[in-house]
């Protein structure tokens, strides 16, 4: 008999034991679902400032549509893959080549000046398009 309540007690330790710890995975479980909520509101936020600006002229349409694309790709694959998005990933892929930060700087003036003629005229061909892309998105629930 004290054999048997010996075992029980043991048993009822290890279950508490196995309750709490279920309990510490539980938390976490929570906490990481807020983070990935607070996260997804920012860049929802930082989507729609985005496009707004883009929209606004605050933005140079090239660069908006550079951050647009890597957001989106973060935010949601559904918006991302949609058609609406292509021209965010056209214009992505169409400036890969292009040196960013210090290598930009390192350029010489006539470099950067192809570029940025480079620039104009994918403006011109796809700024029509960003515009409605920009207008979809602000359209999108997001956040």
């Amino acid at each position: 008999m004290p054999l048997l309540i010996a075992a029980l007690a043991i048993i009822g330790l290890l279950a508490g034991y196995a309750l709490w710890l279920w309990r510490q995975v539980w938390q976490r479980q929570r906490q990481q679902q807020a983070q990935d909520r607070q996260q997804r509101e920012r860049l929802g936020e930082d989507l729609r400032i985005l496009a707004s600006s883009l929209l606004d002229g605050q933005l140079p349409m090239i660069e908006g549509a550079i951050r647009i694309k890597v957001l989106i790709d973060n935010y949601d694959t559904t918006l991302s893959q949609s058609a609406h998005s292509a021209v965010f990933h056209s214009l992505y892929a169409a400036t890969a080549d292009v040196p960013t930060h210090a290598a930009w700087q390192a350029l010489s003036a006539e470099e950067r000046t192809q570029y940025r003629s480079r620039f104009a005229a994918m403006e011109r061909e796809h700024g029509e398009a960003l515009r409605t892309a920009a207008k979809w998105l602000l359209e999108q629930r997001l956040g």
